[in-house]
């Protein structure tokens, strides 16, 4: 027999999700900025460039498209400089150069 399902848990569990999700989409956006360094800016500039980064977004133009490259190599990692790989060199004193096993 099938358990009976509680539906009023189910609906507070996700409403609980929902409420988690909404804090951390708003720890993220106050990281992003500070890590941009917009938390800098007066607030009336910062609300004037989210409704022109909307209005261009909406437009589906080659600006907002410019704009979601560049955010997005914002988000990637650095790439840390490789180092060139070893180069055999002459064999150390007292050891004999032998051919990896086939």
């Amino acid at each position: 027999m099938r358990k009976p399902f509680d539906l009023d848990a189910e609906l507070k569990a996700l409403e609980e999700k929902a409420t988690q999700l909404k804090t951390d989409h708003r720890a993220q956006l106050v990281e992003l900025l500070e890590r941009t360094k917009a938390d800098r800016l007066p607030v009336d500039l910062l609300a004037g460039a989210l409704l022109e980064a909307v209005t261009h977004h909406d437009a589906g133009d080659a600006t907002a498209q410019d704009w979601s490259r560049k955010g997005a190599g914002f988000f990637r990692p650095t790439a840390r400089p490789r180092r060139p790989a070893a180069t055999p060199g002459p064999p150390l004193a007292g050891t004999t150069e032998t051919s990896p096993p086939a």
